[in-house]
């Protein structure tokens, strides 16, 4: 990676660092939570489903609600940190007894369990990334630096998440099987040690930065939470941000699918054993470091919205070809080495696709909060931020709705080995699943057209805030 000024700065790399703890936290219920319900718990999919929908109900009024409440936070750590400090404290902890239940699970309680663990983690993750991730508009104003400080924090994200998933499924859960809990015991002690670690660092590396930014000029008071409500919904009204905000929602179903049902099609549809999904694993680890000069390069040159377009069609326009040429009979034999490097490589350019584009919306996020500011004359970064949350909480909790309804319409509920599932079974899961995942994309990619942001809107908005601040 090259030096500059950004990487000669040590709260550039502390909080692109805090993505790490939000990596593993998505990793795991993106692809594992469904499959560990469903085939440890023994929790049906339409069950498992149920408990990610009542989690993501709670997720749409306590995130907002957080936003807001750090957005005006008068303490001497800073707005931010003190809600930081508290998921320090939570999200390991929740993580840890997700994958090692903490009381002795049976028919009678194991839905309840993966209920409580699901809203406990989500309120967690919310506590920590939400504040985390809204220093960034005090810390940088350029418009086009916020893309590189949001590319490093994509860059741990993925690093971590998909580092310890790859480790994972050479040999914990992949080494054991999926149906055995031992693996995914392993894998919630490592990873809670590693989130810990993560927000540790990010906390402490910006806690002096936070310190010293402005106080809020009022107050979150629960005694006037229709007033805060109100004020919520005079941020949210912002036209760029309902735009980001939709698109968010529908990727959120989208992508969601895709990384729940991602350890069945992998499994069950390419036929790949454990070692074989591990190496795909170390194939994606290159997609962030081929992102990390790429996503700045391209948002310079094209803008953040037309870069994030690209991106994002290219890998929407290569996701379903493994798919539609295996059905067709031109794909390698399924389980073959020639089937996995084939395989290894979409993977790995899609995901180059999926980060870049990600870090442009994240950007994108960024820049509304002075086009806010100037309108309701408050900064919502928490706020927004919170939303953007929401929204990407989606890519787990409505994926793993959409997925556990596909696994059991297919009929996959029962399934334990390879040898059981049938031609009819591959399918109607890519039936299912290819035409809702490709179709969704684009209707959420033409509805984020509609943002309207460009680099002289952005450099209009910083010149009248302060112009504003000098009157």
């Amino acid at each position: 990676m090259p030096r500059g000024s950004d990487e000669r700065n040590p709260v550039y790399w502390y909080y692109g660092s805090a993505g790490m703890a939000y990596g593993i936290k998505n990793n795991a219920f993106s692809y594992l939570l469904l499959i560990y319900s469903t085939q440890v718990l023994g929790i049906p999919g339409t069950w498992a489903a149920m408990a990610l929908a009542i989690a993501m109900c709670w997720d749409a009024v306590s995130d907002l609600l957080l936003g807001q409440w750090s957005d005006k936070t008068q303490s001497r750590l800073g707005r931010r940190h003190p809600f930081m400090y508290i998921g320090l404290i939570t999200l390991p902890v929740c993580f840890y007894a997700l994958f090692n239940p903490v009381i002795e699970i049976n028919d009678g309680n194991k839905f309840l369990y993966v209920l409580v663990m699901a809203l406990s983690i989500r309120t967690a993750v919310t506590l920590f990334e939400v504040p985390s991730i809204a220093l960034l508009p005090d810390l940088i104003k350029d418009y086009d630096a916020r893309n590189k400080w949001l590319m490093l924090r994509h860059f741990f994200g993925w690093m971590g998440g998909n580092g310890i998933h790859t480790v994972n499924m050479f040999f914990w859960t992949g080494a054991y099987g999926f149906t055995v809990a031992t693996g995914y015991a392993i894998y919630g002690q490592v990873g809670a040690v590693v989130i810990a670690v993560s927000i540790l660092l990010a906390s402490l590396g910006t806690q002096k930065v936070a310190s010293a930014m402005p106080q809020p000029t009022e107050s979150f008071k629960f005694s006037e939470i229709v007033r805060e409500i109100r004020q919520i919904f005079q941020s949210l009204k912002n036209p760029n941000f309902g735009a980001l905000f939709i698109y968010s929602l529908i990727v959120g179903a989208a992508g969601g699918m895709s990384t729940a049902l991602y350890l069945y099609n992998v499994t069950y549809f390419f036929q790949f054993s454990g070692m074989q999904i591990a190496i795909t694993g170390i194939f994606v680890l290159a997609s962030p470091l081929i992102s990390y000069p790429l996503a700045p390069a391209i948002g310079r040159k094209l803008g953040k919205k037309q870069a994030a377009i690209g991106a994002l069609l290219g890998a929407i326009f290569l996701y379903p070809i493994p798919y539609l040429m295996t059905i067709a009979g031109y794909w390698p034999e399924a389980g073959s080495w020639t089937s996995l490097i084939c395989y290894s490589f979409f993977v790995m350019t899609e995901v180059v696709g999926f980060i870049v584009g990600g870090v442009m919306l994240d950007s994108m996020m960024a820049d509304i909060v002075e086009d806010s500011e100037i309108k309701t004359n408050r900064r919502s970064e928490g706020l927004f931020y919170a939303a953007r949350s929401f929204g990407a909480k989606a890519v787990s909790a409505l994926g793993i709705i959409s997925a556990g309804l596909i696994v059991s319409f297919v009929g996959m509920d029962g399934i334990k080995t390879v040898a059981e599932m049938t031609p009819d079974m591959r399918k109607d899961l890519a039936s299912f699943f290819l035409p809702t995942y490709c179709s969704l994309y684009f209707v959420a990619i033409y509805v984020m057209s509609r943002y309207r942001i460009d680099r002289d809107i952005h450099n209009q908005n910083l010149q009248t805030l302060g112009q504003r601040a000098g009157g």
